[in-house]
Order: C-alpha cells, then sequence, then structure tokens
C-alpha cells in the first residue's frame, strides 16, 4: 500500500502531517485543513519507503 502525508502552510511555517494516510484519507484531511482559517498551500505528498 502506498502511503500519503499533508502538508500545508500556517503562520508562514511549513507543517507535515505525523500520520501516514491512504490515498483517500489524505485528500479528505487535505480538504479538512483547506476549510480551517490560516491555512493555506494543502497539498498531500507520496512517502517514501522508510520515512
Amino acid at each position: 500500500m502506498k502511503n500519503y502525508r499533508v502538508k500545508w502552510a500556517e503562520s508562514g511555517e511549513e507543517c507535515t502531517s505525523v500520520a501516514a494516510y491512504d490515498n483517500p484519507s489524505a485528500k479528505h484531511r487535505a480538504g479538512e485543513l483547506e476549510a480551517s482559517e490560516g491555512i493555506t498551500n494543502v497539498r498531500v505528498v507520496s512517502v517514501k519507503p522508510g520515512e
């Protein structure tokens, strides 16, 4: 199974999810973050093996 993380910017600082998600769950979480005040540049990225 391929895993994904969500990255975003908050108050000018780059943030990355601690949890690894499957693709549908990562997209769902990204949508939740996009709806949040002050969150920008939300994206889903694939996790390389061993990360």
